[in-house]
């Protein structure tokens, strides 16, 4: 079941593929979307290769839920883990 989850955590997230790389604004009442130049970590990577290469994260928070989902923040971006693998890249704002 683990995997089986995970694999389909994986596939819906590869179709959200724009998500990780754009920035949503509201200007004037309307809702807009920008490509982000926000550098952040690729869909799939684990753990332990993510703070390898972008350092240890400003907060790490608790695992929730089950599967387990576990969020990292840094300065720029906020993360999400299913068990170890990057499911999901959110740039913050400026």
């Amino acid at each position: 079941m683990k995997a089986s989850s995970l694999s389909l955590a994986l596939t819906l997230t590869s179709l959200w593929g724009a998500a990780a790389t754009a920035e949503t604004m509201v200007v004037d009442e309307q809702v807009l979307v920008r490509p982000s130049t926000v550098e952040v970590p690729a869909r799939g990577q684990t753990m332990s290769a993510v703070e390898a290469k972008f350092g240890a994260p400003q907060t790490r928070h608790a695992a929730v839920g089950a599967p387990p989902i576990t969020r990292w923040d840094y300065a720029a971006f906020s993360l999400f883990f299913e068990h170890d693998r990057l499911i999901d890249a959110v740039a913050v704002g400026p």
